[in-house]
């Protein structure tokens, strides 16, 4: 089945950088676009980056553009979300998201909290 695996998160600085990954398993990756979504507390779910496949083509939110940079690694179905010159709203869970065969999939997030 469908799995989404977050990992990689935990306490950073204002104004720090911090790689996220996402492994997963069950579909044929290379086929799906992939996105990251954050909720921060008392907040709605919002989608952050995306990026599809082929050609490797991404798209952000506002907030974060510039800053947050998408990617992707076929071979080890592996979608990654690197962030630099995180900022005190940065605090949030991130999740993965895939829509695959018509289904909503999530992983169980990742805390990325940003403090000093």
């Amino acid at each position: 089945q469908v799995q989404l695996v977050e990992s990689g998160g935990g306490l950073v600085q204002p104004g720090g950088s911090l790689r996220i990954s996402c492994a997963a398993s069950g579909f044929t990756f290379r086929s799906y676009a992939m996105s990251w979504y954050r909720q921060a507390p008392g907040k709605e779910r919002e989608l952050v980056a995306s990026i599809i496949n082929p050609g490797g083509i991404s798209n952000y939110a506002a907030s974060v553009k510039g800053r947050f940079s998408i990617s992707r690694d076929n071979a080890k179905t592996t979608v990654y979300l690197r962030m630099d010159s995180l900022k005190p709203d940065g605090t949030a869970v991130y999740y993965c998201y895939a829509r695959v065969r018509y289904q909503d999939y999530w992983g169980q997030g990742t805390q990325v909290t940003v403090s000093s």
